[in-house]
């Protein structure tokens, strides 16, 4: 996606360098090479061949660092990113809608984390000794059909 002119061109004083759009955003250059490198944002190539930004891509940043933040994974932040203007600041709407596809999978990761926050004292009262009886490791002791030992257990 990287490198090719758009064909509505911002003005010269449109364009930012990728040192200006790290400074800006907060974000290292080289996160901003891999956000290109994956599509998530587009820059356009001047004649000295150098990296340049519209004004619009710190905008995409912000959004790229703050479904990180949350935990929405990287592919499908790519995803939302495509159904919104390239060349353009996305509207409120467009955040609205990103937010509500967001929200049922946050929703259902702070329920499995509070969960696992909850049982996580049970674990640390039993010592772990026992995985008969670990709400984490071995719920409902399921993995008593795999025979003795501690099948259930990463090495090291």
């Amino acid at each position: 996606m990287g490198g090719t002119p758009h064909a509505a061109q911002p003005r010269g004083s449109d364009w930012l360098s990728v040192g200006q759009v790290a400074a800006r955003s907060g974000v290292a250059v080289s996160a901003l090479h891999f956000y290109e490198a994956r599509g998530l944002i587009r820059s356009t190539r001047n004649a000295g061949n150098q990296r340049r930004y519209p004004r619009a891509v710190l905008r995409r940043v912000s959004l790229i660092k703050v479904a990180q933040r949350a935990g929405v994974p990287l592919a499908e932040i790519g995803e939302a990113l495509a159904t919104l203007p390239e060349d353009g600041i996305p509207t409120r709407a467009d955040w609205q809608r990103l937010s509500r596809q967001w929200r049922g999978d946050l929703d259902a990761r702070i329920v499995r984390l509070q969960r696992l926050r909850d049982q996580l004292d049970g674990c640390i009262g039993c010592g772990c000794l026992s995985l008969k009886d670990c709400p984490l490791r071995n719920p409902g002791d399921v993995l008593a059909a795999e025979g003795p030992g501690a099948p259930g257990l990463e090495p090291g």
